[in-house]
């Protein structure tokens, strides 16, 4: 047997501590590496628009845990130091919530209430247990000589360890000013003042930079940080402290600096298990230095008028968890964001504010409160302390934060859906504009008739929401609980997660262009013969209207500055309301510049065009997206009604689509399949991007591009080689995509301020084929609106298309050539030529 009779609260040996110090070294490396390396699988996945893997993170758990216990429990059965052994099974422990909370990473991001739910649940759950450990998991020794029978593990009370350590002199909570006991003083004690002046501070940067989500929301995650601050204090309780505070005279350094680390470590177990992936990255940071203020608090409980149990703790950590939980919404810490000052700079920005105060509350409290000669600090004093950072910190919320609310909204999809069957196909501007003006009214319609009910109901229950008729659709706010009752309602197909992005704390810098301007058409342009359609056949697209739903366009642009329309109905923004034609992102002026950029920019200079801002910085929604096509089916003024001052006969003719609805922001797979429906039976045409998930076959996925009526764009280089990138069919419905392919790769255009650039991409692509569409259009006018005529112009003029690096094992894997390159590269100057007949 091995024995016990090390001094109590000795660290024992020197060879205990060098294995100790080892182990906790490489707690904390597996930790950050497991954890970013989780959160980088997921990024991956997601941009390669990949299904989500939803056993990743219950793996990177076990995983986790397994390694964590390789180090961590020889280090909890070995050594003769109770010390070491609580060192061990302390982060054991720790690994084990890591493990356990890691499961809940399962729950579908889109489902933030239902994680944040199963986190308070969990957390509670993994609290009660901690607490009635017995007291032989974290060994016996002082526990025992202070009377642990009369110790209860998780009660409010001061614990054993308080009774032998403490002075026994009367203060003035034990007796009255005659001698006589007075009264239980029920106000909070010193160390749980301190806790939570120190726990807003921590808060604070997350209030001034970040903004909070719904209020179900924020309601759970207050309660999840509450019951992980609950599960620390178990953790980090009496039993714990003691290992670390016996001896005489008492010697605080070694409490703040051996079970600060050691409380250090088990705080970055606990909140690498907190949180959606993305979200647990700052805990990461902020929570660790932690450990060392829970210590220094602790060498207050030795002093009259201390600390009180496990409070302090649960304060503290829980305040630091709310901020990164609440305050975020783990689906925009992403690499999509990355580049811009965006949510992922935000983050970092607070993160690092948060680690600057928590190493200062460290310090401050560990040379105010755990020195020799320090005494408790008055309690007026902390009491004023911790009610000046809590008006702080509602005063940078109300001013300098991003106020309110700011969840996530319900797209309810409605049964019955317009039906337009029977609208006959009328070429040419008066046949297209006819069929445009039929097709809106049927919509509009039956929008009216089916949604009367609901949006009766909406009124009556005062939830905010906006109709749609394009696709018979209505957006409100609400969360689970207003979900559940939307899709009980007879009328509702289904309800969808419309996403919405937090407020930034200011702007994102805009993107500009650091290419120099082109003194020539670019490759792509001559590649398609476009600058020979200019020179030989005299067209440039004039009569045309090409309409661009994206990021917005720079209408400043010198080489789109003259193509603009004009008037009260050529430019939407429903995300920003700006009246003018403006662009942050640069993405839509890249596009839209390549379709009827002047300067020799852009397929077709002589167009015009119009534009409609769906997605705010690179993200949006199913809702977005349908503001933008259905202002290009019917434009209204600004303000106006999409319902009632719809202009059908101003419709543009082409759309360019440079996007997708990935399920990430709320769209399932037939969710815009209404709209682009519409569109085509109002002899619209719909071009769409195939995307950027190649090069893995079936990979056209995300909404419009898998449609059938809708003619999608793949991507080859400047040696007519389909791209790497370039996604692949077939869909889903196993139909051929794309349809065709134009140039996507290092193409040169616009960008804000007057920029240009080189980017990458089947948005690059897709733009270039509205550009011939246009040209084909100006050519002939009867063409107009006669889209099968014009799709099967298009797939006859093409031009072949090598495979690329692309081996034939893939080309049959993925059911033919079809389902990577489509018909072939589109040929300007052939399908000009032969739309003129």
């Amino acid at each position: 047997m091995r024995a016990e009779h090390t001094t109590p609260g000795s660290t024992g040996s020197p060879w205990a501590i060098v294995a100790a110090v080892l182990a906790g070294c490489w707690t904390v490396a597996v930790t950050i590496v497991t954890q970013t390396g989780g959160w980088a699988v997921d990024q991956v996945v997601l941009i390669g628009g990949l299904d989500r893997l939803v056993p990743l993170w219950p793996v990177v758990g076990l995983f986790t845990v397994l390694l964590i216990a390789a180090a961590a429990l020889p280090l909890a059965l070995v050594p003769r130091s109770a010390a070491v052994r609580v060192t061990g099974r302390l982060w054991l422990a720790g690994a084990l919530v890591l493990g356990v909370l890691g499961l809940l990473r399962a729950i579908p991001p889109v489902h933030h209430e239902a994680y944040l739910a199963a986190l308070a649940t969990m957390a509670g759950l993994l609290t009660v247990v901690a607490t009635r450990l017995p007291a032989r998991v974290l060994g016996p020794g002082r526990l025992a000589e202070a009377g642990a029978a009369a110790y209860r593990p998780g009660e409010p009370s001061d614990g054993p360890e308080a009774v032998a350590a403490e002075p026994t002199e009367p203060s003035a909570g034990a007796t009255g000013r005659l001698g006589h006991p007075a009264r239980s003083d029920a106000r909070p004690s010193v160390a749980v003042l301190l806790a939570v002046t120190a726990g807003l501070a921590l808060l604070l940067p997350w209030v001034w930079i970040g903004a909070l989500g719904g209020l179900l929301e924020t309601v759970l995650a207050g309660l999840g940080a509450a019951t992980v601050g609950a599960l620390a204090g178990a953790l980090l309780d009496a039993r714990f402290w003691a290992r670390f505070e016996a001896g005489e005279p008492p010697r605080p350094a070694r409490l703040v600096l051996l079970g600060g680390s050691v409380a250090a470590v088990v705080l970055l177990l606990v909140a690498a298990g907190v949180g959606h992936s993305g979200a647990q990255l700052p805990l990461l940071v902020t929570l660790p230095p932690v450990g060392f203020t829970l210590a220094a608090l602790r060498a207050v409980a030795r002093r009259p008028g201390g600390a009180r149990g496990s409070a302090p703790t649960a304060w503290l950590v829980g305040l630091g968890v709310f901020g990164p939980l609440a305050f975020t919404d783990p689906e925009e810490v992403s690499l999509l964001l990355v580049g811009t000052r965006d949510v992922p700079f935000w983050v970092a920005v607070a993160t690092g504010a948060g680690l600057v105060v928590a190493v200062v509350l460290a310090i401050g409290y560990g040379l105010l409160l755990a020195r020799r000669s320090a005494r408790v600090p008055n309690r007026t004093l902390a009491a004023a302390s911790a009610l000046t950072l809590l008006v702080t910190v509602g005063l940078v919320g109300a001013t300098v934060g991003q106020p309110g609310l700011h969840g996530e909204r319900l797209l309810v999809l409605l049964r019955e859906q317009a039906d337009l069957s029977d609208i006959g196909g009328g070429s040419g501007r008066a046949g297209r504009d006819a069929r445009a003006e039929e097709v809106y009214r049927r919509l509009v319609d039956t929008a009216d008739r089916s949604q009367a009910e609901l949006r009766r109901d909406l009124r009556r229950a005062r939830l905010p929401h906006t109709p749609y008729y394009l696709v018979n659709a209505i957006e409100v706010a609400g969360g689970p609980a207003v979900r559940a009752w939307l899709s009980s309602r007879p009328e509702v197909a289904r309800v969808l997660v419309s996403q919405r992005l937090r407020p930034l704390p200011m702007p994102a810098t805009s993107a500009t262009g650091s290419a120099a301007a082109p003194s020539g058409p670019p490759w792509n342009i001559t590649m398609l013969g476009a600058d020979r359609v200019w020179a030989e056949l005299g067209v440039t697209g004039a009569g045309v209207t090409v309409g661009s739903s994206d990021s917005g366009v720079d209408g400043r642009h010198p080489t789109l500055a003259e193509g603009f329309r004009g008037g009260d109905d050529s430019w939407f923004d429903p995300w920003n309301g700006t009246r003018s034609p403006t662009d942050r992102s640069g993405h839509g002026t890249h596009t839209m510049a390549s379709a009827v950029g002047r300067d020799g920019i852009g397929v077709a200079p002589g167009a015009r065009w119009v534009g409609c801002v769906n997605l705010d910085r690179n993200l949006g929604n199913p809702a977005a997206y349908l503001d933008c096509l259905q202002f290009m089916l019917a434009p209204f003024p600004p303000g106006g009604d999409p319902f009632r001052q719809g202009r059908p006969a101003r419709a543009p003719e082409i759309l360019t689509n440079s996007w997708g609805c990935p399920p990430i922001e709320g769209c399932d797979p037939q969710a815009l399949r209404p709209a682009t429906a519409a569109l085509e039976a109002a002899g619209i045409l719909v071009v769409a991007a195939a995307g950027n998930t190649g090069p893995f076959c079936g990979s056209v996925q995300d909404p419009p591009a898998p449609y059938p009526d809708v003619l999608t764009v793949g991507a080859v280089d400047d040696r007519r080689r389909v791209t790497a990138f370039s996604s692949r069919g077939p869909t889903v419905t196993a139909a051929a995509k794309p349809d065709l392919m134009a140039p996507g790769k290092d193409v040169l255009s616009a960008m804000p301020g007057g920029g240009y650039a080189v980017l990458d991409g089947t948005s690059m692509a897709t733009p270039q084929v509205a550009g011939v569409v246009a040209l084909m259009w100006s050519a002939n006018p009867e063409l107009v609106g006669d889209l099968d005529r014009t799709r099967r112009i298009l797939a006859e003029t093409a031009d072949p298309v090598e495979t690329g690096d692309s081996p034939r094992e893939q080309t049959d894997d993925c059911g033919g050539g079809a389902n990577l390159v489509g018909a072939g590269l589109v040929n300007a100057y052939a399908a000009v030529s032969a739309a003129r007949g």
